[in-house]
């Protein structure tokens, strides 16, 4: 065993003359692993809601939407163009108006959609798994589960819509108003969407905006990455129509949700700075009171590279075991969150009702590498004040 091993060793023991140095390393210890922990609960919870938010906002604003820009240029044309062109993609044309529903002294405003429930079925998982209930034909409508409880309304009632658009009524204009048979609903996990989102039939919402049945306000697309399909789509459409990826509607929600996990990481990174700090204090009081020792070490012929060796080892030994244990912790932690229902969420406010965690390969790693970074500074300090005793200094007063 060499010098440098053998007395690392020594300095990790408990000294009882000098029992604030070890209880000092572990509060270094144990601030370092409290940190690591805390810091990958964190981010696996920032990155569980993230998912679940693009899982719900994905399906509920479609991957793709196709919009004219000019009356009456997206037509059954168009649609079936696509679908030659896109065999393995889905297309659902619609119609939509924003309306007023009420249910008896209440009202709550949002979208009619109209849509042939068919294609719809095969870009919204949503509103197929509402069509279990019953599929809405003619002036039938499918609500949101949010909204059927809050008018308390069940399957075969009617709710009134009432249309923004006109029409003449005696010596005044009055809006559309019309009544709907309700015969299913959808659960998106979103309130928001539950509340103003409604489904009909697309005949029935054409006749009453007085649409020909061969015209849409838009096309919803099914696709399984966007992303890239929004590039070759943008290619073959005419000039007269547009289309926009559902990141383009809900771009600074997802800006702030960045930044906030980004705060969150910097203010949590804090936590283990200020721990990192009880590792200088130990190693430079076990430095005040090794000086002796050291002097000696050097005076025997160990080299300074090897004192100054010897504590920046001991700094690093103390913050890998708290970054160790933290990274253990934090994934236990992940482990009891996940599979007990400790917390449990309103599920009208959050996309879920339990603690989604999904902690990411390049969220851990950043973690682990900034921590040992601290650590690593943290014990540079200290073993170099270490390398720099008075040899002579010292032994002279001995």
């Amino acid at each position: 065993m060499n010098i440098v091993s053998y007395l690392v060793k020594r300095f990790l023991r408990f000294d009882k003359e000098q029992p604030f140095i070890f209880l000092s390393a572990l509060l270094a210890f144990s601030g370092i692993a409290l940190g690591v922990m805390v810091l990958i609960i964190a981010m696996a919870l920032m990155n569980g809601f993230d998912n679940e938010f693009k899982k719900k906002l994905t399906v509920m604003n479609y991957p793709l939407t196709i919009q004219p820009k000019f009356y009456a240029t997206c037509d059954t044309l168009l649609v079936d163009q696509l679908r030659k062109k896109f065999p393995d993609l889905s297309f659902s044309p619609y119609v939509t108006s924003a309306v007023l529903s009420r249910g008896g002294d209440q009202m709550e405003g949002g979208y009619l959609f109209g849509v042939d429930f068919s294609q719809e079925a095969k870009v919204n998982r949503i509103v197929a798994e509402g069509l279990k209930e019953g599929v809405p034909k003619g002036f039938q409508v499918m609500v949101g589960k949010s909204l059927k409880e809050e008018f308390l309304l069940t399957n075969g009632e009617k709710l009134t819509y009432i249309f923004t658009q006109m029409e003449p009524g005696g010596l005044a204009l009055t809006p559309k108003i019309k009544r709907f048979t309700v015969v299913s609903s959808f659960n998106s996990g979103l309130s928001a969407y539950d509340k103003g989102f409604s489904y009909t039939s697309l005949d029935a919402l054409q006749r009453i905006l007085g649409i020909p049945s061969n015209l849409y306000d838009g096309i919803h697309i099914h696709s399984p990455n966007p992303e890239a399909d929004i590039k070759r789509i943008a290619e073959v459409l005419p000039d007269t129509v547009s289309i926009r990826g559902w990141w383009e509607d809900n771009g600074n929600f997802f800006a702030a949700l960045k930044m906030e996990k980004m705060s969150l990481f910097i203010v949590l990174m804090l936590i283990i700075l200020i721990a990192a700090i009880n590792i200088i204090s130990s190693l430079l009081m076990t430095v005040m009171n090794r000086r002796s020792e050291i002097a000696l070490l050097i005076s025997l012929g160990a080299s300074k590279h090897e004192v100054k060796k010897i504590f920046l080892i001991l700094g690093i030994v103390i913050g890998v075991l708290g970054i160790t244990t933290g990274a253990i912790l934090g994934f236990l932690g992940m482990w009891v969150l996940g599979t007990f229902d400790i917390i449990s969420l309103p599920a009208d406010v959050y996309p879920t009702s339990t603690l989604p965690l999904d902690l990411s390969v390049v969220d851990f790693f950043s973690i682990i590498i900034g921590a040992f970074i601290i650590v690593l500074l943290s014990a540079w300090y200290p073993a170099k004040k270490a390398s720099e005793v008075d040899v002579l200094t010292v032994l002279r007063n001995e």
